[in-house]
């Protein structure tokens, strides 16, 4: 018996993604970039233990990783959040 392995979108998770753009924004930029590379590495990892397909892989840290940036100038122009 198997079964598709279908995770709750990474770029939804508010608070995984405000904590890293606020992290990032103290940072020095090319660490900064470091920083939410590693952080989207870690997820993949994650996401292949659970045995998520690559294909969804790629698409979640995709979002994962604009999410994080459209916080990140949210922060930086203090712009109201936005659902």
């Amino acid at each position: 018996m198997t079964a598709a392995v279908i995770p709750f979108p990474l770029a939804r998770r508010l608070h995984l993604i405000q904590r890293q753009a606020e992290y990032a924004l103290c940072l020095r930029p090319e660490k900064a970039e470091q920083h939410i590379q590693r952080q989207l590495q870690c997820q993949a990892d994650a996401l292949v233990r659970r045995g998520v397909a690559p294909d969804l892989i790629q698409r979640e840290l995709a979002g994962m990783e604009t999410a994080i940036r459209a916080a990140m100038w949210r922060l930086t122009f203090d712009m109201p959040e936005q659902a």
